[in-house]
């Protein structure tokens, strides 16, 4: 007797361009939009057969720089799919290719959340890791899209850039506190194999201590927002990033783009990432996984999560005894207070989300 499929309802889609690519960016991104339309006829065929027509909770158009996208183009992408009740659908918007009238659009099109690329509120700071626009412009950013009817707003801030200093990132956390957003996501500088940056290595990047203090700063100053993930805030639970939270409680999900990947029942697999060879044929290949790697992955998403680790969730899923497993690592993190004890389990402390990659790795089994 065949097996029921799984139901998947979520689904992320890849847009692998933009008008210039920041150096701190390895993402699979091109300046090139000469096969733009060639991709996104791809794109369309890849999804409009591999698709199953199950409504879905969410959709999140990345990148890239989706918003170098016409309307029409993102119109047909979403057309594609069909919804559950109240979905929320997220597009990556870069202030300079957003105008007024362009958020108008993604708004009467279904968009109805925008995760909007500012980094910084500092013009020197935007200017040196090559974004193209400055601090005015991303704040009216925003307020355009108020004022086209997003009631659910989140920006991307950086810590640890060149010349950044902690005056600099307080001032651009004042300004963030200020806005009219629901949600903020965090992220430390970290320079990757395929960025400008890794070519050539900015000079004055912030000391491990200093962007140490940047991370506690921000959760001092982020007070109106309530953190969720190690580097996510939210208002409240109602601005939670639905899509997000399906990624990190490894919940199933559609993939569709150059190199995006995906988890269905047969495991994880990711599609192919050369841009000519996906127009081509947009193969996928599926990644080998033992049960260890999948613990191994269970630990460090439960992690990441405020909540931390459910003791009994993880001993019934992987037949383990997670505290006796771990007991030394364990010990060894409550002692130095960068684990605690909660009613459920284990979580990282404030301390410990500072080194959170370093304490996690010691949980890895090979």
């Amino acid at each position: 007797m065949k097996k029921n499929k799984k139901k998947i309802f979520s689904t992320y889609v890849h847009i692998p361009f933009c008008e210039k690519k920041c150096h701190y960016c390895s993402f699979l991104s091109f300046e090139n939009l000469n096969l733009k339309s060639q991709y996104l006829e791809t794109l369309l065929m890849d999804i409009k057969k591999n698709y199953d027509k199950t409504p879905q909770k969410t959709l999140y158009i990345g990148g890239g720089t989706p918003s170098v996208l016409e309307i029409s183009e993102i119109e047909k992408l979403i057309n594609c799919f069909n919804f559950k009740k109240n979905p929320e659908i997220t597009i990556e918007v870069n202030p300079k290719s957003a105008n007024k009238n362009y958020l108008k659009e993604l708004r009467k099109i279904g968009i109805n959340r925008l995760s909007i690329g500012v980094q910084s509120f500092n013009d020197d700071i935007l200017n040196s890791i090559g974004r193209l626009h400055n601090s005015a412009c991303a704040i009216k950013t925003i307020e355009n899209a108020k004022s086209a009817g997003f009631e659910n707003i989140s920006i991307d801030l950086m810590y640890g850039l060149p010349n950044q200093t902690l005056k600099i990132w307080e001032e651009t956390l004042d300004i963030a506190n200020s806005l009219d957003i629901q949600h903020i996501s965090l992220y430390g500088l970290k320079i990757e194999h395929g960025s400008k940056f890794y070519k050539k290595t900015p000079k004055n990047l912030p000391d491990d201590d200093l962007q140490e203090i940047m991370f506690k700063t921000a959760i001092k100053k982020l007070k109106k927002f309530k953190r969720y993930e190690i580097s996510n805030f939210a208002i409240s639970k109602k601005f939670q990033g639905v899509h997000n939270l399906n990624y990190w409680h490894l919940g199933l999900y559609n993939a569709f783009g150059l190199g995006a990947s995906g988890y269905n029942e047969c495991g994880r697999y990711k599609k192919e990432e050369k841009l000519e060879k996906y127009i081509k044929e947009p193969k996928i290949k599926k990644e080998k996984r033992t049960k260890i790697d999948e613990l191994n992955e269970e630990i460090i998403i439960a992690f990441r999560l405020t909540e931390g680790i459910n003791t009994n969730y993880i001993n019934k899923k992987f037949d383990i005894n997670f505290e006796e497993k771990y007991s030394d690592i364990l010990n060894k993190y409550i002692t130095s207070k960068h684990i605690k004890k909660t009613k459920n389990g284990f979580c990282l402390t404030t301390k410990g989300l500072l080194v959170s990659n370093y304490i996690l790795s010691d949980f890895l089994i090979y």
